[in-house]
């Protein structure tokens, strides 16, 4: 009876170690896909952004969290996700710029 015990234990704990690092896996996609979608996001909008790097990419990170989201609700293809993520991500950037202080020291009249 207790190796039966042991036995379901270990089963029981080598499904959620499957799952932690699934999930581990899961969240290392979204962060490097965000960090994609920001640049691209980024490089859609003309002129020049004041925002660094880690404000472009946590903007790209929501931007493909949320563009997953919208196109599962809508259910369509990995292409259109991709774009609404890379469109939100513009979105989000050029919204971000436009309330950040320039970082010249200077204000701009």
């Amino acid at each position: 009876m207790i190796v039966i015990v042991v036995l379901v234990a270990a089963v029981l704990l080598l499904l959620l170690w499957g799952w932690l690092v699934g999930l581990a896996l899961n969240l290392l996609w979204l962060i490097i896909v965000g960090l994609v979608i920001g640049a691209l996001g980024r490089l859609v909008l003309p002129g020049k952004q004041t925002l660094g790097l880690v404000q472009t990419g946590l903007v790209g990170i929501a931007a493909s969290l949320l563009g997953a989201l919208i196109a599962n609700i809508f259910d369509v293809g990995w292409l259109i996700k991709y774009a609404v993520a890379i469109a939100l991500a513009a979105i989000g950037v050029a919204l971000l710029d436009s309330t950040s202080p320039s970082r010249g020291g200077a204000s701009q009249l």
